[in-house]
């Protein structure tokens, strides 16, 4: 075992299905020509592979999970008195309080015995968030837990900032997880260091500086106290120095299952991060999951979509032994190898401003 890495290992836990949703309203990359020249935009898709995005309007990263958490149930057949836990994992809630797990579960009709809370993380969002239903799970504090994760990044976005104008798009994903003791145990790897928290950050609007009045990351022109900021060269170098060591750990604790993996799934940061760790793993590229072409950066639901971009648009079962891991925003890691044995995959939902819940 690779000695910082800690194995967590989580037991009798299933994932049951994954489905994700869309808003409906794209945005063309070549768009931003206007602002950045031809030229420049070129480059910029070339390196990042993203060539448009799916962004809201009004809706909320509720409205996005809302959707896909309505057609998981639907298409799993899932009786909703049956789901006694809600974890709403983003970084784009909806208010500052209450929680937004607590306003979707009256949204979706779930019962009020539903242990529900919100959980602020972002690129490695989602494999905590299965780290933590799975750990519920496997305590006996929960037999049926919905993981909903998504995030609108766009909303905090300048569109004037050539770093990542071009990148974010909005999603929201559920995912069904429930107790089974034939389940095969999930290695888990998890992992912080803070002391990168400035190189992604918005750090105006919440209560450090409510008002704005920090001007750490403002830049005329590009950007103000309240946009995203994020130093690519820092995340990369960050990503370069902790996922390999991530994925080794992974293996290595995974090698007693005598199976191969059959499937990676990392966070879809962009193409060129994506395609540099492949080769310095040195992993087969025909198992690396890598769709991020017509819909960007997508923070924390960036995993399950990639999954449901993968199965493809009509959705089904899939099987296979999948390693997930997520990097980024904090700055925080998470990995697992968890056994997909006949997981549903959703059709993927393309959500209108309709959908959007506007007030309390």
């Amino acid at each position: 075992m690779t000695a910082n890495n800690q194995i967590r290992l989580v037991k009798n836990v299933r994932i049951k299905g994954i489905a994700c949703a869309l808003p409906e309203k794209v945005e063309e990359v070549m768009s931003l020509s206007e602002s950045f020249g031809a030229e420049s935009v070129n480059k910029i898709i070339g390196s990042t592979g993203v060539e448009r995005r799916h962004v809201v309007t009004e809706e909320c990263s509720s409205d996005l999970c809302l959707s896909a958490a309505e057609r998981l149930i639907s298409d799993l057949g899932i009786d909703k008195s049956s789901i006694d836990t809600l974890i709403f994992v983003s970084q784009t809630h909806d208010y500052t309080l209450p929680a937004t797990a607590c306003v979707l579960q009256e949204r979706l009709g779930l019962p009020m015995q539903t242990a529900a809370f919100d959980v602020a993380m972002g690129c490695s969002g989602y494999v905590y968030g299965l780290w933590m239903a799975g750990s519920l799970l496997s305590g006996g504090g929960s037999k049926r837990a919905l993981l909903l994760v998504g995030d609108t990044i766009s909303k905090i976005v300048s569109p004037t900032d050539r770093a990542v104008a071009a990148l974010f798009g909005d999603a929201g994903t559920a995912t069904l997880l429930e107790f089974d003791p034939s389940a095969a145990d999930i290695p888990f790897v998890l992992g912080t260091d803070g002391r990168g928290a400035q190189n992604l950050v918005v750090p105006a609007g919440s209560y450090r500086d409510r008002k704005g009045h920090s001007t750490q990351t403002n830049e005329k022109g590009v950007r103000g106290p309240y946009d995203l900021y994020m130093n690519g060269a820092e995340i990369f170098a960050f990503t370069l120095a902790r996922v390999p060591a991530l994925v080794t750990a992974l293996h290595e604790a995974d090698a007693e299952s005598g199976k191969a993996i059959d499937k990676y799934v990392f966070h879809q940061a962009n193409r060129f991060m994506l395609e540099h760790l492949v080769k310095r793993m040195k992993l087969d590229r025909d198992k690396v999951v890598l769709d991020v072409k017509d819909v960007g950066n997508t923070s924390c639901a960036s995993i399950p979509l990639a999954i449901s971009l993968h199965t493809g648009k009509a959705g089904g079962q899939i099987c296979g032994r999948f390693m997930l891991a997520g990097f980024g925003v904090g700055y925080s890691w998470a990995g697992c190898v968890a056994e997909f044995e006949n997981v549903w995959v959703s059709p993927l939902t393309i959500t209108s401003t309709v959908n959007a819940e506007t007030s309390l």
